[in-house]
C-alpha cells in the first residue's frame, strides 16, 4: 500500500447485531473509527488523509441512521474505488428472534421505532440495507455467538484467515485501601501484609517512587517470595487473558494510604513485566493523596 492508498472498511448491518463490537475490535487493531459519518462527507473524509503519514487504515460506520444517504451508497462506494482505495463492507446480521431478545434485554430504543413494534422495525431495516448487504465483503452471522466469539471472528478475517492477537495493555495501579478500591480493577493485590515503611522515621516522608523506601520493601523476605509467586500468576493469566481478546488487564496493588508498599510493588512488577516483553503502564491513584503542593 503506498503513502496515497487508503483501506476503508465500512461497518454496516442490522441494529443490535454487531456494529459496536466491530468499532471497538478495529480501533483495537489500529483503524481510525468513524461513527455515522454523513456518505456526503465520505469522500472528503478519505481525501484529507491521503497521503499523510501515519495511519492509512479506517473504518466508518454507515447504517439506517445514515438512511436518507443509503441511496447514493453505490455511487459513492463506486468514486472511492476508482480512486485506488482498497474498500471493504463488513455486513453484520442476526436472526429476527435474536434481535428482538436483544432490544427486549438492553431495552434499547430501535432506530426505526415502529408503533407497531420492534419485528416491523426490523423488517424496514433489512429492506433499506438490502442493496448494501448485496455488495458485501464479508457477512457476520452473529446470531449464536457471544461477543469474545464474534471479536474473533473479526479478528480472523482481518488478518486473511491467520491467527492475530491484539497486544494486550496490562495497567499496574496502586491505590490506598482508605481512598476505596478503584472501580476499574481487574485484578486486586494486598500487599498490607508487608511491613510498612510509614512507621520508619526516615522513610515516612517519601513514597514508593524513593529508592530508599523501594529498597526497604524489596528487602522484606515475605516480598520475595510474594514477588516471585505474583509474576509466576500474572505469566499464567496474561497470556489467557490475551487469547480472549482483551485489550486492557487492570491489577491494582493496595496498601494502607497508596504512598509506600502499593507504590513501590507496582513499579517493581512494571519493570519486571516490560523485562518479558510484555506492555505495561503503570499509575500512581493515591501517592500524592493528602500531601501539600
Amino acid at each position: 500500500m503506498n503513502s496515497s492508498t487508503l483501506h476503508l472498511i465500512i461497518i454496516s448491518g442490522m441494529s443490535g447485531s454487531g456494529k459496536s463490537t466491530a468499532a471497538r475490535v478495529l480501533e483495537d487493531a489500529g483503524f481510525f473509527v468513524v461513527d455515522n459519518l454523513p456518505l456526503v462527507l465520505l469522500k472528503d473524509f478519505l481525501h484529507i488523509n491521503e497521503g499523510k503519514q501515519g495511519n492509512h487504515r479506517f473504518a466508518v460506520v454507515v447504517d439506517v441512521r445514515n438512511r436518507d444517504y443509503l441511496k447514493v451508497f453505490p455511487e459513492v462506494l463506486k468514486d472511492i474505488r476508482a480512486s485506488g482505495h482498497r474498500v471493504d463492507i463488513f455486513f453484520f446480521d442476526a436472526s429476527e428472534e435474536v434481535l428482538v431478545r436483544r432490544f427486549s434485554e438492553t431495552r434499547r430504543r430501535h432506530p426505526l421505532v415502529s408503533p407497531t413494534g420492534i419485528p416491523d422495525a426490523i423488517e424496514q431495516e433489512r429492506v433499506l440495507l438490502q442493496e448494501l448487504q448485496s455488495m458485501a465483503t464479508r457477512v457476520f452471522d452473529s446470531s449464536g455467538l457471544t461477543v469474545h466469539e464474534l471479536r474473533r471472528k473479526i479478528l480472523h478475517c482481518l488478518s486473511g484467515d491467520k491467527e492475530l492477537y491484539i497486544p494486550m495493555s496490562v495497567h499496574l495501579q496502586s491505590f490506598g485501601y482508605r481512598y476505596g478500591i478503584p472501580v476499574e480493577t481487574d485484578m486486586v493485590v494486598d500487599v498490607r501484609f508487608l511491613t510498612n515503611p510509614y512507621f520508619v522515621e526516615e522513610l515516612k516522608p517519601l513514597s514508593g517512587l524513593d529508592s530508599a523506601v523501594r529498597e526497604f520493601v524489596a528487602g522484606q523476605d515475605a516480598y520475595r517470595d510474594f514477588s516471585e509467586r505474583l509474576l509466576s500468576l500474572l505469566e499464567f493469566l496474561i497470556p489467557q487473558y490475551q487469547k480472549e481478546n482483551k485489550s486492557y488487564f487492570t491489577i491494582s496493588i493496595g496498601c494502607t494510604g497508596g504512598r509506600h508498599r502499593s507504590v513501590s510493588i507496582a513499579e517493581d512488577i512494571n519493570n519486571r513485566l516490560a523485562e518479558r516483553n510484555i506492555i505495561t503502564q503503570v499509575i500512581h491513584r493515591d501517592v500524592y493523596r493528602g500531601q501539600r503542593p
